[in-house]
């Protein structure tokens, strides 16, 4: 039986109060929405794929230049999230058609919006540092705190498709959830072979994913589109698989939480050591620290001569790990390689 073909029951209680009848889409017509083979197929699959290369152009020029108004453009018309959301619908409605054709226009589609960015990071010129780049630092460097944003767009989303008088969400709900910027980011960095910060845009795409499927099942569910016994006991299986690969998910996330908070923590003792160190110094001023890899650069204004490394080297023992390489950039064009810490 398709999704389509499944009748829907009576509802009352919390239900109602939630999802009002006179609101609530029909179990056809929200499979008709995010289901590209249901209906006008033809139509449905020529506009779905045209739209999802052009936002896949759109956010690799954003990307490119460093904007977020153009990367945002390519939130709101990127179409990806509909067979995302076609895949909560089908493991809810245990639809053995729909889920595996959603989550194959969804493999597909992230390898065309890869290969756009793998292509646009051709004008990328040599020897450019991605990190300085904020559309690409703030999408390889994915936190537990995305996570839950994602999950927080994903209900949002999910009701926003169940009732009629709510679907002005969706757009928010588009700019909210980041799918083809990080996609378009990871193709951008492998094509510079920068393949760990390609994993990180990757990962924070799947935890988007994951959790719009996660929270279209719940939503879905929880207003009765899964009422069949037998297919309930395969949506439960469904569950607890979207549910370990959140898991899986959350362990990189989680890493790189206690990664930033580490490297937070480091940079504030340098800055500390810094200001500590310019101080005998009348007229400098320590202007920031940020820490890439090994090597932790602190940026300094300085009329005179600044005093010996060796005391800032000496002042950072036991406040950051041994091996950490300071540099010193000076306004005036000066770079002081103060070596690493003991």
């Amino acid at each position: 039986m398709s999704t389509a073909e499944v009748q829907e029951p009576e509802r009352g209680g919390w239900r109602s109060w939630l999802l009002p009848a006179s609101q609530r889409r029909t179990i056809g017509e929200l499979a008709d929405h995010v289901d590209l083979a249901g209906g006008d197929r033809a139509s449905k699959r020529s506009a779905f794929w045209s739209m999802l290369v052009i936002s896949a152009v759109i956010a690799g020029a954003g990307v490119l230049a460093d904007s977020t108004a153009t990367v945002i453009g390519a939130m709101v018309i990127a179409p990806l999230s509909r067979p995302i959301m076609g895949m909560a619908l089908g493991i809810v409605t245990a639809d053995r058609r729909l889920l595996p054709r959603s989550a194959g226009v969804v493999a597909l589609g992230v390898v065309v919006v890869v290969g756009v960015g793998v292509i646009a990071s051709l004008a990328v010129p040599g020897g450019v540092d991605l990190l300085a780049n904020t559309q690409v630092s703030g999408r390889t460097s994915p936190r537990l705190a995305d996570l839950v944003a994602a999950v927080a767009t994903g209900l949002a989303g999910a009701v926003g498709l169940s009732r009629r008088d709510v679907g002005g969400v969706l757009p928010g709900v588009a700019i909210a959830i980041s799918l083809v910027p990080p996609l378009a980011v990871a193709g951008i960095c492998l094509g510079q072979g920068e393949f760990a910060l390609a994993a990180g845009a990757s990962v924070l795409f799947a935890s988007n994913v994951l959790s719009l499927v996660l929270a279209g099942t719940v939503v879905f569910a929880g207003y009765g589109y899964a009422w069949q016994a037998a297919r309930a006991t395969r949506a439960t299986r469904a569950y607890a698989t979207i549910a370990l690969l959140m898991v899986l998910v959350l362990v990189p996330l989680g890493a790189n939480t206690a990664a930033n908070l580490l490297v937070n923590a480091w940079t504030n003792r340098i800055t500390a050591a810094a200001v500590r160190w310019v101080a005998a110094v009348p007229g400098a001023e320590v202007r920031g620290v940020s820490i890439a890899s090994h090597t932790a650069t602190i940026d300094v204004i300085a009329p005179r001569q600044l005093p010996p490394v060796g005391t800032l080297l000496s002042s950072l023992h036991d406040q950051v790990p041994a091996g950490v390489r300071i540099v010193v950039n000076v306004v005036n064009g000066q770079r002081i390689d103060a070596g690493s810490v003991r």
